[in-house]
């Protein structure tokens, strides 16, 4: 007994030493392990499976846990518990140390086999490392792999019905730690100062507190930052490849003799730097630094200077001088080359620029005489010198400012025609048949059908998607304008030939609107009222003869003068015919229900150029030269008179909403009206170099085109909005320039589709053509 307790105090003192040296004794035993021989395989008899085989920790404590009756570890046992147990084993192992302490010593041989081992397990021990110091502490890596949860890399949720969430390396459970509910979690949000820092590890399920240096490492990647906070982000550039090309030898062999003879160039050089020294051009650093001295010296000024000198005693102090001209070329000559002298067509031209005499190239026509002796005298000279003294005396010249300014800030910031598309860009077909100028065109409100009226005293009809011409119609003078009826349930052709306007049945389309047209305007209703002496002399209702009626013609109304144009109302029951020659009678309203004619003004106020009815109210536009009056035919008074300040209107169209006018004239633009805005226009274009003949807006597509004498017919984008506050948006699209000019004509009348973004335009070329 007295030995084993003097065994276990010897225990006891030498348990912590015990500790300290467990980690060199488990490498010490794995070495031993792996340096012990391979047993042959033949030895082998026994099959270890199916066998229970039992496995001991390689740590020398004996480590025992609790578990429930599922198997799940809930902890390692108390010490107190295994205190006794401690003392008797350390008792047993003492006795057992000693017995078996004999036996190995007396295995123990000095062999030469057993000196090897020993040293190998000496290098062995001194390559292990030392547990207190880190992995990784000499090197650069940076792979800290967390592997306290050896599952590898799987989802998570599978251990959702379990109480642990994997193992560790011992192949122990990690159980999860207790799940809180959200009020605790609130609790703890409030009261652990920490909380913010706090994040949970999905392998191990653990709350992991986020260090200072952590937290910084998040905020540097967070803002885009280089993680390392040693790193200097504004270090100097090191320029590591210089730009200076460096002359190697490709071989090293000796100059030729020749190189040593005086170059040709450099004697040049050499003498054009002589003579430069000697005619003073070049001076030597002598003479620049003698005269770097005498500007350093003082310097004396003459007090009176500028009461003698002339130019400053001028009236206008600092004068600028009178502009010189330029000096005269071949052209002015008396005797010119002749390539110089105009022909025919540049005569022509420069005759035609009268008015604007600012766009010749030259402000006179060059002449050729035999000598200077025949050069008559100049029958402008007096005028000009004249002139010429009189700008030099009377126009002050000084110096100005001149403003830089970008010719981007001056141009409104309009969109991009690709993002307003729809609109017609190509000529698609050209429609030929008529053999004089063509000045009026029209389309079915379907879409299918179209109709054109020339000088050459005929009306074709044409099929649009084809270009086949299905009827051609002989009227007995020119034919100044068609009109195809706004109304889809009937089929008639308004025709203005001479002092007659013609309704005629195409026969083209639907049958039963066909037939239902024929009847309609085959006996003429009986009306009670009688017509007035003055609208009898005006105009006559007639129904077509035989002859006419074979052709399609049905109704005749006879004018006392030439009709120049005729519109419909959007109902299609009411026309409307204009007389530039009738006066007080020049505009005449038709009723074709009743066959009844009004004249509605009973004063001229002007030359009539062109009416328009207003798509939704009952209102009646009036175009003179130089102004637009609208009236109310219901209250029978005038409304608004639009001024338009040009030379001469030529036609205008009126938006589908009605808020809206567009305006052409012969004086090369466009005018925009905002009915509800004001008097003046809106807007005012000038995209044409020639008088704009005509204009129409798209019934569906904020689009409208004009037509002008330039050959070109321009497509732009007019988007009215609902809200009254915001301004028509108006954008040039599309130059469509395919006509040819005829005797100073070019397109005479546009026209756009009913249903489809197309437009189509009639020309003095005899040609009506289709740009889609």
């Amino acid at each position: 007994m007295a030995k084993k307790a003097a065994i276990k105090r010897k225990v006891k003192e030498i348990q912590p030493k015990k500790e300290q040296e467990i980690a060199a004794e488990e490498s010490d035993s794995e070495n031993e392990d792996l340096l012990q021989p391979i047993k042959d395989p033949g030895e082998d008899t026994t099959d270890d499976e199916g066998i229970d085989q039992e496995y001991q920790s390689d740590s020398s404590e004996e480590l025992e846990f609790e578990s429930d009756d599922e198997g799940n570890y809930l902890g390692k046992k108390n010490k107190e518990e295994q205190s006794g147990d401690d003392s008797e084993s350390v008792e047993e192992d003492s006795e057992s140390s000693e017995d078996e302490k004999p036996a190995s010593v007396k295995d123990d041989g000095p062999s030469s086999s057993n000196k090897t081992i020993t040293k190998t397990l000496q290098a062995i021990a001194e390559s292990v490392r030392d547990p207190s110091k880190p992995e990784y502490e000499d090197s650069d890596t940076s792979d800290e792999e967390d592997i306290r949860n050896t599952v590898g890399n799987i989802p998570m949720h599978w251990y959702d019905e379990y109480k642990h969430i994997g193992y560790d390396w011992d192949a122990k459970k990690i159980v999860k730690p207790p799940k809180g509910d959200q009020i605790d979690d609130f609790l703890r949000k409030i009261e652990d100062p920490n909380f913010w820092r706090t994040v949970k590890d999905p392998q191990t399920g653990q709350e992991v507190l986020l260090t200072d240096e952590d937290i910084a490492l998040i905020k540097r990647i967070n803002s885009a930052r280089i993680p390392n906070p040693e790193h200097n982000e504004y270090e100097p550039w090191i320029d590591w490849f210089t730009s200076e090309v460096e002359k190697m030898p490709i071989k090293n062999v000796p100059d030729h003799k020749r190189s040593f003879l005086p170059s040709v160039s450099e004697k040049k050089k050499v003498s054009r730097m002589v003579h430069a020294l000697k005619m003073g051009w070049m001076k030597t650093s002598e003479e620049v630094e003698r005269e770097k001295q005498a500007k350093r010296g003082p310097k004396f000024y003459m007090l009176w200077e500028t009461d003698t000198s002339r130019e400053h005693m001028r009236r206008i102090h600092d004068p600028v001088s009178a502009p010189k001209r330029d000096l005269p070329g071949h052209a002015e000559s008396y005797n010119p080359p002749p390539e110089y002298l105009f022909d025919a067509k540049e005569t022509k031209e420069w005759l035609k620029l009268k008015d604007e005499p600012h766009k010749r190239k030259l402000h006179f026509m060059p002449q050729k005489f035999k000598s200077l002796r025949e050069v008559p005298a100049y029958s402008r000279y007096l005028r000009e010198r004249f002139l010429r003294c009189l700008d030099l005396y009377l126009c002050p010249r000084a110096k100005r400012v001149k403003l830089n300014i970008d010719a981007e800030y001056l141009i409104p910031k309009l969109p991009s025609p690709r993002d307003l598309q729809p609109f017609p860009t190509v000529e698609s077909m050209v429609y030929r048949g008529h053999t004089d100028l063509v000045r009026s065109v029209s389309v079915e409100p379907k879409g299918e059908y179209m109709v054109s009226g020339s000088d050459d005293k005929t009306v074709k009809i044409w099929e649009i998607s084809t270009g086949r011409c299905i009827r051609t119609i002989d009227t007995e003078d020119v034919v100044r304008c068609v009109a195809w009826c706004p109304n889809s349930k009937l089929s008639i052709i308004a025709v203005a030939t001479g002092s007659r306007l013609l309704l005629i049945n195409p026969k083209v389309g639907d049958k039963l609107i066909i037939k239902k047209t024929d009847d309609l305007l085959a006996e003429s209703p009986n009306l009670d009222v009688i017509d007035n002496e003055r609208i009898k002399t005006a105009v006559q209702w007639a129904n077509a003869d035989t002859q006419e009626q074979e052709k399609g013609v049905r109704v005749v109304i006879t004018h006392f003068k030439p009709i120049r144009q005729v519109t419909w109302h959007g109902r299609g029951d009411y026309l409307a015919t204009v007389m530039p020659e009738g006066a007080n009678r020049s505009a005449l309203i038709h009723q074709l229900s009743k066959r009844r004619s009004q004249i509605p003004f009973s004063k001229s106020k002007g030359l009539v150029q062109c009416v328009l009815f207003h798509p939704v109210k009952p209102c009646f536009f009036v175009a003179t030269q130089h102004n637009i009056r609208i009236y109310d035919l219901v209250k029978q008074e005038l409304i608004k008179k639009l001024l338009t300040n040009s030379k001469w209107i030529s036609g205008m169209s009126i938006h589908p909403k009605g808020d809206n006018l567009l305006v052409s004239t012969y004086d090369k633009k466009m005018l925009w009206f905002d009915l509800d805005l004001s008097t003046k226009p809106y807007q005012t274009m000038r995209l044409h170099r020639n008088a704009v003949r005509s204009v129409a807006f798209h019934l569906r597509y904020p689009l409208f085109a004009s037509g002008s004498d330039d050959q070109a017919v321009i497509v732009s984008h007019g988007m009215v909005y609902n809200d009254l506050l915001q301004n028509p948006l108006i954008v040039p699209l599309k130059k469509l320039q395919t006509h040819e000019k005829r005797d100073e004509f070019g397109v005479l009348d546009v026209n756009w589709h009913p249903v489809q973004p197309w437009v189509f335009s009639t020309g003095a070329d005899c040609t009506i053509r289709l740009y889609t």
